[in-house]
């Protein structure tokens, strides 16, 4: 699964080192500590290798 933008692609990259033991779990917030309660390892290492160009900043709410 793609991240749809760059924040979030961000946040799953944060997860994924707090997954790794390269970051300790009480340094993440908001998304990035929702996703690493709820995500597997691949599943953020697919979300965090996603390619930032062309995505926007933060997804859009509409």
């Amino acid at each position: 699964m793609p991240a749809k933008s760059q924040s979030q692609q961000k946040a799953a990259g944060a997860a994924l080192a707090a997954k790794r033991g390269d970051m300790k779990v009480g340094e993440l917030k908001g998304a990035s500590k929702s996703m690493y309660k709820s995500m597997s390892e691949k599943e953020l290492d697919d979300m965090a290798s996603t390619k930032r160009k062309g995505k926007p900043e933060h997804k859009s709410k509409h």
